[in-house]
């Protein structure tokens, strides 16, 4: 089964918060939409969900139509599961019941087992009786991943559902929904502003800006293979150094990559930190050491080459720099991009 979006347009008043997404989440499939806030990716899931009367285009689920205008389905006839923001957990009532709220048109005898299933499928089996203020964060939010998988979904769909955790148990939930979704087999669709929690999670990233699909593609092909500067700032950080473009080839301070399709004239080159090689003084570009950090797994450098511009760099740990070596500096072309000048600034994820 697969989940299908057509055309969806979508405005608040006069504001167009969504103009004209289409997009297909196969089965099993998992897909981030990621941007910043406020470009329509919590209003998509909320029409997919019945949540918000669509506008325009249309919603399939499984070869039949949940919505398309003057023709819509109710949310509990959808077989959507939804887990929100804040878990929307009800305080008065127990964790069975909770997951048993989404129930009520099952049969009495076959919602135990429904519960009991649901609440195994995400390891708290014997938390039936429990009381969500007894829960921690992380408890919870698989206490509101059960309420939503109990009923058996055709299609999950996650909004910013992790975000209230802290970084360390932020990613061992990550980790056990990927599981439960993975078991689960059916379409999800996830959203965040957080590149990295994307990039962890999809099997493909739609890149939301301004209520349009910036780009589409695995991970790899977003982070890697950007479409433009803003695609390439939002997946991670990325140094920018003035180019300029001949036949086909782009040309920095640090050297070059090839750019087809690039008119002859300025540019830019978009870095990754982690492409930037360290060489022994005297090879590639001369630059200076500014300062360098031990982050765990990584160090962090800041650099500065001869014509003043500064430069991240993310360093295998072991390599020892302290402030004013000279050293040489170069690049991994894979890991580097050339855009023509002036195409478009870059964006910054928010927290």
């Amino acid at each position: 089964m697969s989940l299908r979006l057509t055309d969806i347009r979508h405005a608040f008043g006069p504001r167009e918060v969504l103009r004209g997404v289409t997009l297909e989440v196969g089965p099993g499939e998992t897909i981030c939409l990621l941007g910043p806030s406020g470009d329509g990716k919590t209003t998509l899931l909320r029409l997919v969900a019945g949540l918000e009367p669509l506008q325009h285009g249309r919603i399939e689920l499984a070869g039949r139509v949940l919505a398309e205008p003057g023709r819509e389905a109710p949310p509990e006839a959808r077989k959507v599961g939804f887990v929100f923001q804040d878990y929307a957990l009800f305080p008065h009532l127990t964790v069975g019941d909770n997951v048993a709220f989404g129930l009520r048109h099952f049969p009495r005898a076959e919602r135990g087992r429904l519960v009991a299933e649901a609440l195994d499928r995400v390891g708290l089996a014997g938390r039936v009786e429990t009381w969500p203020h007894q829960l921690s964060g992380g408890q919870q939010q698989r206490v509101a991943l059960a309420r939503a998988l109990a009923p058996k979904p055709q299609v999950l769909l996650l909004d910013e559902a992790f975000a209230s955790l802290d970084t360390r148990l932020r990613e061992q939930v990550r980790d056990d929904t990927l599981k439960v979704l993975e078991q689960a087999g059916i379409p999800a669709l996830i959203v965040t502003h957080d590149a990295e929690e994307a990039m962890f999670m999809a099997d493909r990233i739609a890149l939301i800006r301004q209520g349009q699909v910036a780009q589409l593609g695995t991970p790899e092909e977003l982070y890697l293979h950007p479409a433009d500067p803003f695609v390439a700032g939002f997946l991670g950080e990325v140094n920018r150094l003035p180019a300029h473009v001949s036949q086909g080839f782009a040309t920095g301070a640090l050297g070059g990559i090839p750019a087809p399709g690039l008119p002859d004239g300025p540019a830019e080159l978009f870095l990754r930190p982690e492409g930037l090689r360290i060489l022994p003084q005297g090879e590639g570009t001369a630059a200076e050491v500014l300062s360098c950090r031990l982050l765990g797994p990584q160090m962090r450098a800041r650099l500065r080459i001869g014509d003043g511009q500064e430069l991240n760099a993310r360093l295998p740990p072991g390599l020892r720099l302290s402030r004013g070596d000279r050293v040489g500096l170069a690049f991994d072309s894979e890991r580097a991009f050339a855009f023509r000048a002036g195409q478009g600034a870059t964006s910054a994820p928010s927290d």
